[in-house]
């Protein structure tokens, strides 16, 4: 019988370690500590004074079983929290192990009648049970490990979380797992039915069959009745009577110490002794992947599929259903409660119908079981359990909080709620207890401290705010604080140490300007926020979302609007610079980039200036026109060189520098490239990251690659684009990324006949450029991939898909790839016997590059042109031909082209072996060859070696 034979006893001063109870003793009261814990402690006591290294406590204590480091740990940390201000007798030998030091003795005593424990002790009972039986439970397996290791630790575990998130389902599973370990007694005391608080006490005592005398049961009488019993008391939704059940619980852990507490609550119990594990929800899949093979790995998706087919749905596992069934399962949160309701809904409705009513959650999602507590019924029941146990200040608090779409800092909070019935000091403490009664979410990644709502919680709490009358007071002043906050708040300048938190806001904004240019809503403050949350977007490559809002803006814009120069120019070239990356040269921008400077000069505005000349040269940049570009890139400089920062000069220079490049002057081009690189450092107020969009150094380096490509350092030209690739990459700058790959990553390894680097950034410049809708991109990768094909010897392919890409180029107004690209067409239209197609291609490119003053490639379609020449004509095709390439060689040697000296000089000397002129061949291609210092596997190099070779030994 309990309390009877020899008990071992560790005794050091006031403390003692109870071997035969397993009891930590302080002047005779129990310390609180859970088994495994003592485990340790009594292992210690044994060899006190002597180190006892980690593997030794950890076979001893876990035998058989493979346990990491940290676990011992978190014991160790449960023994100095036991031992209190003593916590220095337990010592840490660095990486070794651990000493108990004091002097310990050991008494072997034989318990009598009047043993402490022994007098609390009732005769021996039978093991007491109540536990139902299993239940499938999906997705807690490590929850109910890490549980059963923290209830060896800790006496009394709290499981917390919002509502419906399976913490009695949880706790029930780990109880029955432990009823091994408990030799009186397991049980669950259901408190969901309990209205009166008073009889939280008597309901323990009535499951534990106590026999207590008197009319008065309380918290210390059921304790002293439990007395040294072995036990584990399941306390089950507690939060309605919080107060009565953390009484309890104090006084089972001071007064019983060999019982322990699992508790289930949305409000903690906060008492001594407590260890808090909140309740995850179940995992859903990221946001980027919704394929079957990874979403049937997470346990929100398991669940909802195992209960459409318990509800004899024939649930077909493929790529829609299982998109349609993760977009279900993220909106709810991975709550299991709200899942198992939309599975039941599925099996009636079907999955898709599910998912389009989800905005209408609290009507759609009932049906709950029969059995359950009413407040399992439905989701709204749910809610309105946890909402009606809160005061009316964190009811009116929690509706408030529900206008933050993505989450809210103390600051947001403060702002949208204080006046002068609720104070700013209270905020802190009503979100306080909000996170503690698990209805709002801290954020623990976030800095300075951020929460958020659940979206279930939210449009609950929506709801419960627009029935109050006060949505619309809250969303304007949630519209107005992040206005404020991006014009002319802590986040007004725009850096890249806050790009995090620029991001973070991202839904709030899009939610206050839903508000804004609603009917009931404030379109001024709307055109605002627009401007100046312009960075941002296009800073996260957002370009569809960035153009559809700045064209609202502008259509809401009014001529009386207080808007600044600055914003009102953000705006204007923020809505051009989109339309050039996802629709095309739309005239009526050129007019807006027009406009925007000359508001910018009539205000003598030099930082719109250079804002709205950026813009009106990338228009014209793009659209082809190189010779107006220059003009812009010249007027940008003079206005830099008025602002006497070295910053704007040396973006002067990069625009200069990229016009002469396309212009043809690679020599002028490269000095004001290496200019930008070797001497830009970016403005400490980031202005440039917000007007240009690019890291400078980034589209300089990109330009400059192609230049010296064409200047034939081919090793130099692939080293600068893959440091340029690698800089946005690392940057996560997906706009950059394209920007790198489509200038200067791609097009430089289809020139040196690098296919497989070629495939490989096509397809990523490709992928990028659908993802994030850069419809410019997008046809300059069709385009590459077409020439691609061509080399790969799929001509057909290859000039279906050029003629498709030059056509959306041209539709689009957007020329100058067109341009410079157009010399694959014509070859490969040659190649299929098109000729007269091809050389009208490359007369009109001819024309169209000495109008526009795009003449970077002209030498090239010279090039072309003559072989073009060479396969449709007879007779004097020859001499006409080697003319063309001879014009050709010409214009390379001016613009400082090797690269294409390089090339043209190859079909010169084919042409001069079928005159039979070896020694002209040979002297044609070493005059270029001999010049070139690097690059040698290129493409062209290897061909240009073998034909030299070939001559010194007589092979034509």
């Amino acid at each position: 019988m309990p309390g009877q034979g020899r008990r071992c006893i560790y005794k050091c001063g006031e403390w003692e370690v109870d071997a035969t109870r397993r009891e930590l003793l302080y002047n005779g009261g129990p310390a609180l500590i859970g088994g495994r814990a003592f485990e340790i402690l009594e292992v210690l006591a044994q060899s006190a004074g002597e180190l006892v290294t980690k593997n030794d406590l950890i076979s001893r204590i876990w035998p058989g079983a493979v346990v990491e480091e940290n676990t011992l740990q978190v014991h160790i940390s449960a023994i100095r929290k036991a031992l209190g201000a003593d916590r220095h007798m337990l010592r840490t030998a660095s990486g070794r192990g651990y000493r108990l030091l004091g002097n310990w003795t050991i008494q072997n005593n034989i318990s009598g009648s009047g043993d402490r424990s022994d007098s609390q002790s009732s005769p021996e009972r039978p093991f007491v049970s109540n536990l139902p039986l299993a239940e499938d439970l999906i997705g807690r397996a490590s929850a109910v490990l890490q549980l059963e290791e923290l209830l060896s630790t800790y006496r009394a575990v709290t499981l917390t979380g919002t509502g419906g998130i399976g913490k009695t389902r949880l706790a029930l599973e780990v109880a029955r797992s432990l009823l091994p370990k408990f030799e009186d007694a397991c049980c669950i005391v259901e408190f969901g039915s309990v209205s009166d608080p008073k009889l939280v006490s008597s309901s323990v005592a009535g499951v534990l069959g106590l026999q207590l005398g008197g009319n008065e049961i309380s918290p210390v009488s059921v304790a002293r009745s439990i007395g040294g019993r072995k036990l584990l008391l399941l306390l089950d939704n507690c939060e309605h009577v919080i107060d009565d059940a953390a009484a309890l619980a104090h006084a089972i852990m001071r007064i019983c110490p060999r019982a322990s507490l699992l508790v289930t609550s949305r409000e903690i119990l906060r008492i001594d002794g407590e260890h808090v594990y909140r309740v995850p929800p179940l995992d859903v899949p990221s946001h980027d992947r919704d394929d079957i093979e990874n979403g049937l790995q997470h346990s929100a998706l398991q669940l909802f599929i195992a209960r459409t087919r318990s509800l004899q749905m024939d649930f077909v596992v493929d790529r829609q259903n299982i998109a349609a069934v993760t977009a279900i399962c993220r909106r709810l949160d991975g709550i299991p409660l709200a899942i198992e309701f939309a599975a039941a809904r599925a099996a009636t409705l079907g999955i898709l119908e599910v998912s389009l009513r989800l905005d209408d959650r609290f009507k759609l999602l009932t049906g709950g079981h029969r059995t359950a507590l009413p407040r399992h019924q439905t989701l709204r029941a749910t809610l309105d359990w946890s909402y009606n146990l809160l005061p009316d200040a964190e009811q009116r608090l929690l509706n408030h909080l529900a206008v933050f779409a993505g989450g809210f800092t103390l600051e947001a909070a403060i702002a949208l709620i204080t006046d002068d019935s609720y104070r700013a000091s209270a905020v802190a403490d009503g979100i306080t207890n909000l996170v503690a009664k698990s209805l709002v979410v801290l954020d623990g990644s976030a800095s300075p401290a951020r929460w958020r709502l659940l979206e279930t919680v939210r449009a609950y709490a929506l709801e419960a705010l627009e029935e109050s009358g006060k949505g619309q007071r809250a969303a304007r002043r949630h519209a107005e604080f992040f206005r404020d906050l991006f014009v002319s708040g802590p986040a007004s300048e725009f850096r890249p140490t806050l790009i995090a938190f620029y991001r973070r806001e991202i839904d709030n904004v899009s939610a206050a300007l839903d508000w804004a240019f609603s009917p009931v809503g404030d379109t001024a403050v709307g055109v605002v926020l627009t401007a100046a949350y312009v960075p941002t977007w296009l800073n996260m490559s957002l370009m569809t979302e960035c153009r559809d809002r700045a064209q609202r803006a502008l259509d809401n814009l009014q001529p009386e609007a207080n808007l600044s120069t600055n914003l009102r120019i953000q705006l204007l070239t923020a809505l051009g610079v989109v339309l050039v990356y996802t629709t095309g040269m739309v005239e009526s921008t050129l007019v807006g980039f027009a406009t925007a400077l000359e508001v910018a000069e009539r205000a003598d505005d030099m930082n719109s200036q250079l804002r709205a000349l950026w813009a009106l040269w990338s228009f014209s940049f793009y659209k082809g026109a190189n010779q107006v570009a220059r003009s812009y890139a010249e007027r940008f400089s003079r206005v830099a060189r008025r602002t006497e920062e070295v910053a704007d000069i040396l973006i002067g220079n990069r625009l200069f520098g990229t016009t002469m490049h396309y212009a043809g002057d690679q020599v002028v081009a490269r000095h004001h490239l290496e200019r930008v690189i070797d001497l830009y450092t970016a403005p400490v107020d980031q202005r440039h990251t917000a007007w240009f969009h690019h890291d400078q150094r980034l589209v300089a380096r990109a330009m400059l690659a192609r230049t010296v490509c064409l200047q034939g350092f081919a090793d130099q030209a692939r080293h600068n684009a893959q440091v340029t690739l690698e800089a946005a990459l690392t940057a996560d700058h997906k706009l950059g990324a394209c920007y790198a790959l489509g200038e200067a990553v791609c097009p430089i390894a289809l020139m040196t006949g690098d296919y497989a680097t070629a495939e490989r950034s096509i397809a990523m410049l490709g992928d990028l450029a659908t993802a994030y809708s850069f419809t410019f991109w997008t046809r300059l990768a069709n385009w590459m991939e077409g020439e691609l094909l061509i080399k790969g010897g799929h001509v057909s392919k290859g000039v279906v898909l050029l003629r498709s890409a030059f056509d959306a180029f041209r539709q689009a107004g957007q020329m100058l790839h067109c341009s410079g690209f157009v010399g694959a067409l014509a070859e490969a239209l040659g190649g299929v016997g098109h000729f007269a197609e091809g050389l009208s291609t490359i007369e009109e490119a001819l024309e169209r590059a000495d109008r526009d003053g795009v003449r970077w490639h002209v030498a090239e379609l010279l090039r072309v042109k003559g072989e073009l020449i060479l396969q449709e004509s007879a007779g004097e095709a020859l001499s006409v031909a080697a003319d063309c390439f001879l014009d050709a060689l010409t214009l390379a040697r001016r613009q400082g082209a090797l690269f294409w000296e390089l090339r043209i000089a190859l079909s010169l000397a084919r042409v001069r072996i079928r005159q039979e002129q070896p020694a002209e061949a040979r002297q044609a291609l070493t005059s270029v060859y001999d010049r070139v210092t690097e690059g040698f596997g290129t493409a062209d190099m290897c061909s240009a070696r073998a034909i030299i070779d070939g001559l010194a030994i007589g092979i034509p």
